[in-house]
């Protein structure tokens, strides 16, 4: 019948609380914890210089997850005799740490080590944030599981589980010996019962938790420490001067300030100081703290120690600076949308008036201007702003615009009418750039030299966007300043603060496209000189000067500048001669392809009536080979520069070309263009010349001369080309078949300056601010490093040294590429802004501590050390406590503190009961009521019983204003109890 049927409980399978119990035992073996555990006693502060390191896992019980992680301090590995020498009965590492004072008050420490002293214990806790082990059932559950792991393991490491919320950081463990255990309990509560804010009550709680059977009862040692905080600087001004706007405006400073970064904090970036007074060794009875009187007088305290609290992110002028420019970058809208329609427009009627057009064509010769005309290009631009948006004012006013644009362009101050040749002049050839380290960093970050105009531009346009007007300033300055370019080309002024030469690809791309446009203007100047030169000859109102072009770097060599001068003014050509290089296939065709030496050599002598044209100087050394006349260096084309931009668009352009004969015959013609060109300024200048001539000048490798006996039995020299200018259809042959006697002055250009100039023109107007911002965003962070090193070389703190390396580094790799990450450039101004804040810190601490005011030159160098100190510890003690030197200050900023609130009338104060702790303290009113007290109290005591084991027993105890603490160990003999 169905009564008889009953359940069999099989008690043989594990449950979820033995499974758990096993996982906790496997993680301890995994992690070989099991075992006796060895080591040296602990030396002093080795809590603090030691690294912590720390192995988490995961277990769970049921479904619900716990975290086990192991904290421990890594030590140097012990003799292996230390493990016999511990004798049967030497207690587990633990208890012996619970009684170690070399550590008591660590600064930085787990607070599981700052409460029990521990070097190692395993933390279970549960996994999720928000979960937590509440109800004092699952409390008990955990904490009979650790015991029961600890005991089948053997393990002598403490284990914590952490219950309640998490916040409340409160734990319960265990620590099991060879018949010996300790228990670790913890009571936090909010409200402090009065009878435990003062040692006799923490005493008497430790007493009679501890329950010893013995009547004299041992000595107990007592380690205290009271912290008192000091917010209050106020009589301390904070050093920082806020920059003087209206100074950068008035000009009574100049343009100068332009130049500059601003640097410092805008606020305190110490917002506390705490200071801590300790007394690491008192035995019971020997100080009397109860609720009525205290023994404990800060400057009575044996050891002092300092630490501050910084504000978190201080608001500093640079960071500020750098991350509004920063913010530029990721703006969306063009110039003309923020200024009003397009701003580049010349205005219809100018461009509709050609009669006034042609009649500047037809003027008799170029007037000199007398200057710049940086004011009149502003009111212009001023005026077309104005005339599109409809408003009677523009984004900066013209004080600052014109500091600005004498800042950028200095040669424009030159208002006397002198020539504007001299002038061009000396602002092109800048001085000789200084060779030290932090003036080629432009090369490492992409940024350009730090006394370029780029540069001084960036600078410029971050003083703008952070001053006057924001991104509607920076666009107003940017468009006066590609009005400034454009009148600069179009009247031959050089722009000023320019290396000479071709681009200088280490730079940013703008700074290239500028010297590019410099080598256009230089060219037109050259040019337009030349033609000034034979003007008289001239018929008026020829094209537009695409004929003629000029020669080598006018800067290189004076003498030869000199030459050109001549070459130059000596061409009668009419105007209107405009020629192209002959480049058809039928001229190829009916050169006599065929017989390429014959067709040369008759070709020579076709030339030989022709008159020499062109030639720079005579060569020297060399003969030419057939005439036997000297070999005459030609005037040639100076090759074409280019920007970086422009050189990958060509390399793109080559690559497309493919590998095919076709593709690489085209590839070699685009490239030999400059070839082409000087092989017709070299017959032009040697008429009867032939190639090997033209090789021995040009490429001396490819002509190889060697000593033959000939008939006659003499000695002689004879040469050949080399065998790569022998292979058939070579491109130099070709080249050189195809080559006209044609002088360079008449050759198609190479380098069509007015072309390039007018690309660069364009490419300018069309940046956006946030282009701008991302091409100048180099040279930001450039003048940020640099005001960063002239800053610290004033403070000389070791640390920042090597933070600055480290920007330095990181910043020229992450610059390098042309559009670097948005997170990696935060990253570079993040690190800029923690240095700024570091010197900011070590500056108000000096004012604080008056180091600069120390009359007394040893006294003042402990006060910067201990200044340098506090910056990189996270505590330091203070030498000769309260009496020192940098004690008594602190003792004084206590005391000053102390006065500032006392403002009530007398009376009241008397009326004033005021609170226990100030009426205990009495006497000692310089110092505030100690915002921390904190008391661990040790002994060693036989628990349970009289004839038990004597062990060690600590209680740590914490009092703050809103929180009271008690953590206790107490150890037990479990043999015999």
């Amino acid at each position: 019948p169905e009564s008889e049927v009953f359940e069999i409980t099989d008690f043989t399978t594990a449950s979820e609380w033995e499974r758990f119990i096993s996982k906790i035992e496997e993680v301890l073996n995994d992690w070989k914890l099991i075992g006796v555990s060895s080591g040296k006693p602990l030396e002093k502060g080795v809590f603090t210089t030691g690294t912590w390191e720390e192995k988490s896992d995961e277990i769970s019980f049921a479904d619900f997850k716990f975290s086990v992680t192991h904290h421990y301090l890594v030590q140097e590995l012990s003799d292996k005799d230390g493990k016999e020498e511990l004798g049967e009965d030497a207690l587990p590492l633990p208890m012996q740490d619970l009684l170690c004072m070399n550590n008591d008050f660590p600064p930085r420490a787990h607070c599981l080590v700052r409460w029990y002293g521990l070097r190692e214990f395993v933390v279970i806790a549960p996994a999720a944030n928000n979960d937590a082990v509440v109800s004092e059932s699952k409390c008990n559950l955990l904490l009979s599981s650790i015991s029961i792991a600890l005991g089948n393991t053997g393990c002598q490491v403490p284990l914590f589980v952490q219950i309640h919320q998490k916040w409340r950081r409160m734990y319960v463990g265990e620590c099991q010996g060879p018949g010996v255990r300790t228990d670790f309990e913890m009571v936090h509560l909010r409200k402090v019962p009065s009878q435990y804010t003062h040692l006799s009550g923490l005493l008497d709680i430790f007493k009679t938790k501890i329950g010893c059977p013995l009547t004299p009862l041992p000595p107990i040692s007592m380690a205290i420490r009271l912290t008192f905080v000091l917010q209050d600087w106020q009589q301390y001004f904070w050093p920082q001067q806020p920059p003087d706007i209206d100074a950068l405006v008035g000009g009574e400073v100049g343009g100068l300030e332009f130049g500059k970064l601003p640097f410092g904090a805008c606020e305190d970036p110490i917002s506390e100081l705490h200071l801590a007074t300790t007394w690491p060794h008192l035995a019971e009875g020997i100080i009397v703290d109860n609720d009525v009187y205290s023994d404990l007088d800060p400057l009575q305290a044996p050891q002092w120690s300092v630490r501050v609290r910084k504000a978190d992110n201080p608001q500093c002028l640079l960071g500020d600076f750098l991350t509004e420019f920063f913010k530029l970058c990721r703006r969306k809208e063009s110039t003309d949308e923020i200024l009003g329609r397009p701003a580049f427009e010349e205005e219809g009627k100018e461009v509709a008036d050609i009669t006034h057009a042609l009649s500047k064509l037809t003027e008799p010769a170029p007037v000199p201007i007398p200057k710049l005309s940086v004011t009149n290009m502003v009111h212009s631009a001023k005026k077309k702003i104005r005339k599109h948006r409809g408003v009677d004012e523009s984004p900066l006013n013209n004080d600052v615009l014109n500091t600005i644009l004498l800042f950028l362009f200095p040669d424009a101050a030159d208002k006397l009418a002198d020539g504007f040749e001299n002038r061009a002049s000396t602002s092109a050839g800048n001085n000789p750039p200084p060779e030290n380290e932090d003036y080629n960093l432009f090369s490492q970050f992409k940024s350009a030299p730090s006394d370029s105009l780029t540069y001084k531009l960036a600078l410029c346009l971050c003083m703008i966007n952070f001053y006057h007007g924001g991104v509607k300033g920076v666009a107003h300055l940017w468009q006066e300043f590609v009005l400034e370019m454009r009148y600069r080309w179009e009247n031959n002024y050089l722009i000023p603060g320019l290396a000479n030469g071709s681009p200088d690809l280490r730079c940013c791309l703008l700074h290239q496209k500028l010297q590019m446009l410099n080598c256009c203007i230089e060219r037109k100047k050259a040019r337009d000189e030349g033609k000034r030169g034979s003007m008289s000859d001239r018929s008026p109102g020829g094209a537009s000067g695409d004929g003629a072009k000029g020669g080598d770097h006018s800067g290189d060599n004076p003498d030869k500048e000199k030459e050109f001068g001549k070459s130059w003014e000596s061409w009668s050509d009419s105007e209107e001669e405009y020629f192209e290089c002959l480049s058809d296939t039928e001229d190829l065709k009916g050169n006599g392809q065929e017989n390429g030496k014959k067709g040369a050599k008759e070709g020579s002598k076709e030339s030989v009536n022709l008159k020499p044209e062109g030639r720079l100087h005579p060569h020297g050394k060399l003969m030419l080979l057939h005439p036997g006349e000297p070999l005459y260096v030609p005037v040639t084309q100076e090759p074409a520069p280019m920007t970086e931009d422009l050189l990958e668009e060509q390399s793109e352009v080559l690559a497309k070309l493919g590998t095919s004969a076709e593709g690489a015959h085209l590839r070699a013609r685009m490239q030999s263009a400059c070839l082409l060109s000087d092989m017709e300024s070299f017959k032009a200048a040697n008429p009867g010349c032939c190639l090997e001539d033209f090789v021995r000048w040009y490429s001396p490798r490819d002509y190889i001369e060697e000593e033959v006996v000939d008939e006659k039995g003499n000695k002689v020299i004879k040469g050949e080309l080399s065998a790569r200018m022998k292979i058939p259809s070579n491109m130099w042959v070709e080249a050189w078949e195809t080559a006209k006697p044609v002088p360079a002055r008449r050759q198609k250009r190479l380098f069509d300056d007015t072309r390039e100039a007018e690309k660069v023109l364009h490419y300018l107007a069309v940046q956006k601010p946030a282009d701008l911002a991302r091409h100048l965003l180099p040279c930001i962070i450039h003048a940020a490093v640099l005001k960063v090193k002239d800053e610290e070389a004033l403070e000389d703190i070791s640390s920042v040294k090597k933070i600055i390396k480290q920007i330095i580094s990181h910043s020229s790799k992450v610059l390098r590429f042309p559009s670097p990450e948005d997170k990696k450039l935060e990253e570079i101004i993040a690190q800029i802004m923690s240095v700024e804040a570091i010197i900011a810190r070590a500056r108000s601490l000096k004012a604080k501590f008056g180091v600069e005011k120390c009359e007394n030159e040893e006294e003042k160098e402990d006060l910067q050390r201990f200044v340098n100190s506090l910056l990189e510890q996270p505590e330091v003690s203070v030498v000769g406590a309260g009496r020192g030197p940098a004690g008594s200050i602190i003792h004084k900023l206590f005391v000053n503190a102390q006065r500032v609130p006392a403002v009530p009338p007398l009376e009241e104060e008397l009326r004033r009961s005021g609170s226990q702790e100030e009426r205990r303290q009495g006497v000692q009113s310089e110092f505030p009521p100690p915002t921390g007290r904190e008391v661990i109290l040790r002994t060693s005591v036989p628990r349970p019983a009289p004839y038990s084991k004597a062990l060690p027993q600590r209680m740590y105890s914490v009092l703050t204003r809103e929180d009271f603490r008690l953590a206790g160990a107490f150890s037990a003999d479990t043999t015999f109890f």
